[in-house]
């Protein structure tokens, strides 16, 4: 792979729009080399690019996945990167578990509703046969 790729082989390689890293870009979370109209990403935009999409997946924010990125910029050696990384994941993972719960409620309350119909119709079958 070389150094920078165009926009075309970066939306193959991830399987995303040109429009998506033009979003990513006046996020200011890639910065790509500009040449005139032309864009070449590097290799570093290609790993925040991998972050980005990886912590899109999970749902964490932009700003989040920004604050994250940015420390990296940094040099901080990860002593900064590495807790904050935590911090959001654990936050994240905490919110996936109660929209986990509340889902798992909602498909109970369904699936006894669709059986309270389905009764009632049974009844109202057999009644109306008799």
């Amino acid at each position: 792979m070389t150094d920078t790729m165009g926009i075309r082989a970066m939306c193959e390689l991830f399987d995303v729009t040109p429009r998506t890293l033009r979003f990513y870009e006046q996020k200011e979370l890639l910065f790509p080399i500009r040449e005139g109209q032309k864009r070449n990403y590097t290799r570093r935009d290609r790993a925040r690019l991998k972050l980005i999409l990886r912590g899109k997946r999970f749902g964490i924010s932009l700003e989040d996945l920004r604050q994250i990125l940015d420390l990296y910029d940094i040099k901080d050696q990860k002593h900064l990167q590495i807790p904050r990384t935590i911090e959001v994941a654990e936050r994240r993972l905490a919110e996936m578990k109660v929209q986990r719960e509340e889902l798992d409620r909602g498909i109970e309350e369904l699936a006894a509703e669709i059986e309270r119909s389905r009764a009632y119709l049974t009844a109202n079958d057999h009644a109306s046969a008799a």
